[in-house]
């Protein structure tokens, strides 16, 4: 019995040792035949899966891979799947630009699907017909120059509640100026869009000094849950089969990120729109309000409520994020760099003055402000890659073999921290940005040297709102305070989150009102 047991296990390695040498073998074969861009070795249905369980973050290890290759080019198979990684601008550009059409689409997958309520939206639908009719709502009706205007007063709402937010900070005896900027940031995105969708800055009371009540900051914590795993690399994005069984619980997380979020949401839209069934809302004010009066050439509702709820969701996780991350940053480097902190706020005092606050029709004069903004994506994106685009059919990009249903990943670090493009990559240098004095600086960067918002027929629809929204909030922050570190703390520790891009440890600041008496005055009154 023991000799057959021994002779059993002998043939396992054997099989083992044999498999793994065939994989090797036919991964060479194929990686010559058709010149897919290098990668590790996969195994047959579950390609590098295991290597991913293994390896999380899944981001660093992948960067990892690509710094041992010495590529910025990457093909790691997740089950059927081949995911190709870019850290090249050039082959971005072929990618997003030259050939677009062909990568256009997006994966159909577990997260994707979960949050999209079935593919309704317009970020998250595969190509079709459902994705071009969202598509369209956004950029004609939500998004358009036009109504970023009419919600121009809703905007400065926001801008002015958090200067008085932080100023009570300043005032109450027990926080004596001692500013948490990650807080003070996610918030003042959160209340933007909660005020342009639902036309109210906090679904509950909120607090006495006008922070965020528990209602907020669940709303707000859910919607950066549901960033972390939307196309978080689940193994049932990979192998569909596996979904039931949830072995790494991104399923439930997910769902119940989402459940928080429509807890608030949905009350919202449904109590709305009995609202305009009755007749008592006959204006409207809000992004919701559009939503539900859209109409087809029939004039029936254009949009269905669970389109509407969908598509609610999606513009919430698609501005929280970015403008905040990029300020909480921008400001941590700024008190390590002095020199930086003194140009912005010289900056700001020559172009608006102590006397008021910063308005947006400010904004395009303060081109050293908005290159702090735009070093701030390149260095520290809040996201290690561009949403997935997929290849609709087979491609050369590069001289390598793309094969129809790749998922393609553009790496935001990996593009903004490319030393062969950018001179000292990891040092935050904001004149970089400056080519000239006339030269307005912009946060998107159309040669895809770095990724803040996306291009292509893919690209951010909220470009202008996005970009708004950051550079305003840098330039209240610094025009409106002070800021030092911690009288215990000499410097901010630039560590970035083992399992994100967000900084290890929240920013914790000291403020100090710097402005006229009389502007923080109005505020309060």
């Amino acid at each position: 019995m023991e000799n057959i047991q021994h002779s059993s296990f002998l043939m396992f390695i054997a099989l083992a040792f044999a498999t793994i040498i065939f994989c090797k073998w036919l991964g060479f074969t194929r990686g010559k035949k058709q010149d897919i861009p290098p990668g590790p070795v996969a195994l047959p249905i579950f390609g590098c899966l295991f290597q991913m369980l293994m390896n999380k973050p899944t981001f660093r290890w992948i960067h990892k891979l690509m710094a041992e290759m010495k590529t910025e080019i990457a093909c790691i198979r997740l089950g059927k799947v081949h995911v190709i990684v870019v850290t090249s601008p050039e082959l971005a550009r072929e990618f997003l630009k030259k050939q677009d059409a062909n990568f256009a689409s997006r994966p159909s997958c577990m997260s994707g699907r979960i949050t999209s309520h079935g593919y309704l939206t317009a970020a998250l639908s595969p190509c079709g017909d459902q994705w071009k009719k969202m598509r369209r709502v956004l950029a004609s009706e939500v998004l358009s120059p036009a109504i970023h205007r009419w919600f121009h007063d809703k905007r400065v709402e926001e801008a002015d509640h958090l200067v008085r937010y932080i100023y009570n900070q300043c005032q109450n005896p027990l926080t004596n100026g001692i500013v948490n900027v990650r807080v003070a940031a996610q918030q003042y995105c959160g209340n933007v869009i909660r005020k342009l969708v639902f036309n109210k800055r906090f679904f509950g009371e909120g607090m006495e000094d006008g922070g965020p009540g528990m209602e907020e900051k669940e709303h707000v914590g859910a919607l950066f849950t549901i960033l972390s795993y939307l196309y978080g690399f689940s193994i049932a994005d990979y192998i569909p089969w596996l979904e039931i069984f949830d072995f790494d619980g991104h399923k439930k997380t997910l769902k119940k990120a989402i459940e928080s979020v429509t807890k608030y949401q949905d009350s919202e839209i449904a109590k709305r729109i009995q609202m305009w069934k009755d007749g008592i809302k006959k204006k409207e004010e809000d992004i919701l309000d559009i939503l539900i009066n859209l109409k087809d050439s029939l004039n029936n509702p254009l949009l269905t409520l669970q389109e509407i709820k969908a598509q609610i969701i999606e513009i919430m996780i698609a501005t929280v994020d970015n403008p905040s991350n990029a300020v909480e940053w921008a400001m941590a480097e700024m008190l390590n760099h002095p020199e930086i902190l003194q140009r912005v706020t010289r900056e700001l005092d020559e172009v608006v003055g102590r006397d008021r606050l910063v308005q947006e029709s400010d904004l395009s004069q303060l081109n050293y402000t908005r290159a702090c903004c735009k070093e701030a994506f390149r260095m520290h994106p809040t996201a290690p890659f561009n949403l997935p685009r997929v290849s609709t059919q087979d491609a050369t990009v590069g001289g390598y073999f793309i094969p129809q249903g790749s998922n393609v990943l553009l790496s935001r670090p990996g593009l903004g921290r490319n030393s062969r493009i950018w001179e000292d990559a990891l040092t935050y240098k904001p004149e970089r940005h400056l080519l000239d004095d006339r030269s307005e600086v912009t946060l998107v960067d159309f040669e895809l040297n770095m990724s803040s918002f996306s291009t292509g027929r893919r690209g951010c629809a909220g470009v202008l709102l996005g970009s708004t929204m950051t550079t305003m909030l840098l330039a209240r922050l610094v025009q409106g305070f002070t800021w030092a570190t911690p009288f215990d703390v000499p410097n901010v520790e630039l560590a970035e989150s083992k399992c994100d891009l967000l900084l290890e440890k929240p920013l914790i600041a000291h403020a100090k009102p710097r402005l006229n008496k009389n502007v923080y005055w109005k505020l309060q009154n």
